[in-house]
């Protein structure tokens, strides 16, 4: 093996891999000792800013392939039978920080960049089809609720609940979270949602509303809270190690994906909103489409360059796809995208991992850290050949809903409450084991530093969900703070 030489990040030959250049043995240091100060001048850089919400997690690369065919529903290439694009997917968890355990009771993110042929299309979801808010502008406010009180600089459930209870359609996913499924056994064991409505959209222009479901061929598996504050103390890396160990022995993990698609017209008046992110649409309304299978099998090589430095955004569509009227899906358009320039620079785009696998003609110029040259003319329109917009490919990731816009809370339909779907998840899919559980997880959760009047306000709110859930509840606080 040819032997490798250590060099300055130049490209020079460094002099030394350990001493650095002094008068004497004991003597100061020299200020021309260039090497030892590049050295300690890029690892005084090496961090990153977190991620906001999201910043612990892990993932990997793969391929999707279409094995069923819906090409009546979308024109997308990547959704077209029999095509195979390469995916990359970030696991995560939402509150904690970037050293935070795993296995700590929490929704787990699940994000996907497909690099299609027609450029890269992302799925910014979780592992539950529904989420805490439905309004982005309450957004902030909830992730700041799950983070660190300012005074202490502690996580606090008194400041959880006191949000969760003075916000009533977070009573769905509070249920899933404070469920099984609010510590998954390992990201392979648990699904991934686009919780958001999307719209596809076919060769014939007519628009479908549409929601991703992959769901994990090893099939669902949780931890138990005790088990969760076990590992939480022995490796904090659980679910990172453990993704990483299974593909490194070829136990490729798989997802199928299967859609939920809801016709245009059929929005209008359906019985709950369908943009509301904290509703599901029954499965009974509309049945799950096989669409292909989503396989990982190449672990990243540098997790700073592929992972921490990826960059998933819902503004990232091709054409046969497009957004939906949901507001938290239309601000995570912007946010994300914002978030990524604030993290990693305004050109993070051109970061290899972010980089479409198809040429880029673009408008956009300079910048800190541009790579990519630009050619004249740098403006549109122009006379001298530029690229120029193509309004069919643009009418394909196009979307409209009929309506003025208004600052206001969604008009309520037939069955629109915040308690509804939570109550029939308790009642109607958990077993008698699962509701078990529930209060269980619940009961530990709560007795853990709510207070008055938050404690009053969290048994009114289970009372709300399920009269006999609120009861048990109640009465294993009680017991516990007695």
């Amino acid at each position: 093996m040819t032997k490798r030489y250590t060099t300055t990040d130049g490209g020079g030959p460094a002099p030394s891999d350990d001493q650095s250049l002094s008068i004497g043995p004991d003597g100061p240091i020299l200020l021309q000792d260039h090497y030892l100060i590049e050295q300690m001048a890029m690892f005084n850089r090496e961090r990153i800013p977190e991620r906001q919400p999201h910043a612990k997690g892990g993932g990997a690369f793969g391929h999707f392939e279409v094995t069923n065919d819906v090409s009546k529903y979308t024109s997308a290439a990547v959704f077209q039978p029999g095509t195979k694009t390469d995916t990359l997917i970030r696991f995560s968890t939402v509150a904690g920080a970037r050293g935070s355990p795993d296995t700590w009771r929490d929704p787990r993110g699940f994000a996907l960049k497909f690099y299609t042929s027609e450029g890269n299309f992302d799925m910014v979801g979780n592992n539950t089809p529904i989420f805490f808010v439905r309004d982005p502008l309450k957004f902030q406010h909830f992730i700041r609720s799950q983070k660190r009180m300012a005074a202490t600089n502690l996580r606090d459930h008194n400041m959880q609940w006191d949000f969760w209870t003075l916000s009533p359609e977070s009573a769905h996913q509070v249920t899933w979270l404070m469920g099984d499924r609010g510590i998954p056994k390992s990201w392979r064991h648990m699904n991934g949602y686009s919780s958001h409505a999307y719209s596809w959209i076919n060769s014939g222009g007519e628009i479908f509303w549409v929601k991703y479901h992959f769901k994990t061929d090893q099939g669902v598996d949780f931890l138990t809270q005790e088990e969760a504050d076990r590992l939480a103390g022995e490796d904090g890396d659980y679910h990172l190690r453990d993704l990483y160990e299974a593909i490194e022995r070829g136990e490729f993990p798989s997802w199928t994906l299967k859609m939920q698609i809801m016709p245009f017209e059929e929005a209008k008046t359906y019985r709950f909103n369908p943009f509301d992110l904290t509703k599901v649409w029954p499965h009974g309304d509309y049945p799950l489409i096989d669409v292909g299978k989503l396989t990982l099998d190449r672990n990243v090589t540098d997790y700073h360059t592929e992972i921490e430095q990826a960059a998933f955004e819902p503004n990232n569509i091709v054409p046969g796809t497009g957004l939906s009227p949901d507001k938290m899906l239309l601000a995570r358009g912007f946010s994300y995208a914002d978030a990524h320039r604030a993290r990693l620079g305004t050109n993070y785009k051109q970061i290899p991992v972010n980089t479409p696998k198809v040429e880029v003609h673009s408008y956009s110029k300079d910048g800190a850290m541009r790579i990519h040259n630009v050619s004249d003319p740098v403006y549109a329109p122009n006379s001298y050949g530029g690229p120029q917009a193509d309004p069919v490919r643009a009418a394909e990731v196009r979307w409209y809903a009929d309506g003025e816009m208004v600052r206001a809370a969604y008009t309520l339909r037939a069955e629109d409450d915040d308690w509804g779907q939570a109550g029939t998840l308790v009642r109607e899919v958990l077993d008698d084991a699962a509701r078990e559980r529930l209060v269980h997880n619940i009961v530990g959760h709560v007795s853990k530093g709510v207070n008055e009047p938050v404690l009053s306000r969290v048994f009114e709110y289970w009372r709300n969900v399920d009269a006999d859930l609120g009861k048990k509840v109640e009465e294993g606080v009680r017991a516990n703070l007695s």
